[in-house]
C-alpha cells in the first residue's frame, strides 16, 4: 500500500510545498496554498495507466496530418450555439462556472432536455428528485435523458462506457472523488485526477463532455489553475441576482473565436434567449436620457456582437472630505484614468468631486471603445447638461487627450442606426478609413476630446 504524505499545494499554479507558508513560490501569489494528501511511490503499472495511448503516438510531419472537419453537435440554443462557434465538438472537454443559483444547472438540464439523442447527467450535488422538479419547470422533454445521482468517478466512468450517450454532463466536478486518490472530494487532487480521468474519456469515446465549476469568492474558477488549462473551453455564467438577465461568456475556446458573449432572460419556465441584447442595457432607448445629464450611450463591440449599453453618471460634491470614485460594470482604475484627463485636458474640476459610474442594467465591459461615452456622461452630469438626443459614442482616450479611432466601426454603426439613433460621435480623423454610414445616422470623427465636447456642451 502506498504510504500517505501531507502537502500544499498552490491553487494557482499547482506548485507543491512540504510545509504551509504565506507566497507560492511558484507564482508568487499569496494565500493560494491549501493542504492536500498524496500517495507516494506510485507503481510503473499505475503510471501506464495514467499515459493510456499517448505512450502509443508517434511523431508526424505537419503536412501529413488531416485537416478534416469534425460534425458539431447542434444544439436548440441559438445563444449557446454562438459561444461555442457552431456547436459541441466531439470528445471536447468544456468547463461551465459561475455563482451558486446563477443558473448553471438549469442551462445544462435545459440543453440535455431539448437534445435528440442520449444524455448522462451525473448530479453529485442533487438528487435524483431534485432534478426532476427542476426539469418540471422546462417545456421540453427529452425520453433519452438519464439521471446518475453518484460521486464516484469509477462507477460514472463505468455507467459512461456502457451507455456511450451522445452528451456527458458532470455537475460537478468538484463532488467527484476517485478512488485512486487517497484525499476528500473538492481538494486539488481529487479535482486534477477526475479531470483528466474524464478528458481521457471524451477524446478516447468522443463524448462532449461538460463540467460545472464552482468560483471561489474573488469570482475565479475554484480548483487548481491546472483545470483551465486542461479543459478545451471555458464557459463562464454571470449576472446579478436582482436582474433577470444572464450573460454567458466564452474565455477559452480551441474550437472557435474567444470571447464570445451569449445572453438570456431568466423566466420561471427556464432561460429564454434575448433577441434584440441591445434594447436590454437601454433604459431611455435612443433618447438617451431625454433631458436627464448624466446619460451617454456607447457603442461596444463583444466578439461578433455589437452592443449599445446605456452609461450613468454621478458628480456631487464630496461629503465626508475625500472624494469617492466608484465604478460598477467598469475599470475602477481606468475610471480613475479618464478623471485624470477630464481635469488635465478639459479643466473639469473633478478633485473634491465623488463621481460614480455604473453601466445600466449591471452588465460588465472591459472595452476601451466605452472611453468617450463615460467621459461624456461624467461632464454631462458635472455640467449639469444633457447629452444630445439620439446620440452614440465609440472612442478611445487617450493620457494626452486625443480620441483614437475603435476597431470594426461598421457593425457599431450599423447596431446604432436600426437601433433609431440619429449622431454617432467616433475616434479618428477624417482622413481615417471611411466607412459609408447608414441611411439616416450622421457620423462625426473627433481626434480630440476637446473637439467631441464643444458641440456637445456649448452653452
Amino acid at each position: 500500500m502506498a504510504k500517505l504524505k501531507t502537502v500544499y499545494v498552490c491553487t494557482s499554479c499547482a506548485t507543491k510545498h512540504p510545509k504551509w507558508q504565506g507566497r507560492c513560490n511558484g507564482c508568487g501569489q499569496w494565500n493560494t496554498l491549501v493542504e492536500d494528501v498524496e500517495a507516494v511511490g506510485k507503481s510503473a503499472a499505475r503510471m501506464n495507466e495514467l499515459v493510456g495511448p499517448l505512450n502509443r503516438a508517434v511523431p508526424l510531419r505537419l503536412s501529413e496530418v488531416e485537416a478534416e472537419q469534425y460534425p458539431r453537435l447542434v444544439l436548440d440554443d441559438p445563444e449557446l450555439m454562438r459561444v461555442l462557434d457552431g456547436g459541441l465538438v466531439p470528445g471536447a472537454l468544456v468547463l461551465l462556472g459561475g455563482e451558486p443559483g446563477i443558473g448553471k444547472s438549469t442551462l445544462l438540464l435545459q440543453i440535455a432536455q431539448r437534445m435528440t439523442g442520449s444524455v448522462l447527467y451525473v448530479t453529485g450535488e442533487e438528487s435524483a428528485h431534485q432534478v426532476k422538479l427542476r426539469a418540471q419547470r422546462l417545456t421540453a422533454s427529452n425520453p433519452e435523458l438519464h439521471v446518475l445521482p453518484d460521486t464516484n468517478l469509477e462507477g460514472i466512468l463505468r455507467h459512461a462506457e456502457q451507455m456511450g450517450p451522445a452528451l456527458l454532463v458532470i455537475d460537478s466536478i468538484q463532488t467527484l472523488a476517485s478512488d485512486s486518490v487517497e484525499s476528500a472530494a473538492g481538494s486539488v487532487s481529487q479535482v486534477r485526477e477526475c479531470a483528466a480521468r474524464l478528458m481521457r474519456f471524451a477524446k478516447d469515446t468522443g463524448t462532449p463532455t461538460v463540467l460545472v465549476g464552482h468560483i471561489t469568492k474573488e469570482g475565479s474558477l475554484a480548483g487548481p489553475k491546472v483545470l483551465e488549462h486542461m479543459v478545451d473551453v471555458v464557459l463562464e455564467f454571470e449576472g446579478d441576482r436582482h436582474q433577470h438577465y444572464r450573460i454567458l461568456r466564452s474565455t477559452k475556446n480551441r474550437f472557435g473565436a474567444t470571447p464570445e458573449l451569449g445572453l438570456y432572460d431568466m423566466r420561471p419556465d427556464g432561460l429564454h434567449p434575448v433577441l434584440n441584447p441591445s434594447e436590454l442595457f437601454l433604459t431611455h432607448g435612443a433618447q438617451g436620457g431625454g433631458e436627464l445629464s448624466g446619460v451617454a450611450i456607447a457603442a461596444t463591440l463583444q466578439a461578433q456582437r455589437p452592443l449599445l449599453v446605456e452609461v450613468q453618471a454621478l458628480v456631487a460634491d464630496a461629503a465626508y472630505g475625500t472624494p469617492q470614485r466608484s465604478a460598477t460594470g467598469y475599470d475602477q482604475r481606468r475610471l480613475g484614468m479618464l478623471l485624470a484627463v477630464l481635469e488635465r485636458k478639459v479643466g473639469l474640476r473633478l478633485g473634491q468631486k465623488d463621481v460614480f459610474v455604473n453601466l445600466a442594467g449591471g452588465i460588465r465591459l472591459d472595452e476601451p471603445a466605452l472611453d468617450l461615452a463615460i467621459a461624456a456622461a461624467i461632464a454631462s452630469s458635472y455640467l449639469d447638461i444633457p447629452v444630445p438626443v439620439a446620440t452614440a459614442f465609440a472612442g478611445e482616450l487617450g493620457l494626452t487627450g486625443e480620441v483614437r479611432a475603435v476597431a470594426r466601426l461598421e457593425p457599431r454603426l450599423v447596431e446604432a442606426a436600426r437601433l433609431g439613433f440619429k449622431a454617432m460621435i467616433v475616434g479618428g480623423t477624417e482622413s481615417s478609413a471611411k466607412i459609408a454610414p447608414p441611411s439616416g445616422l450622421t457620423v462625426t470623427r473627433v481626434s480630440r476630446l476637446s473637439e467631441a465636447f464643444e458641440p456637445l456642451f456649448r452653452p
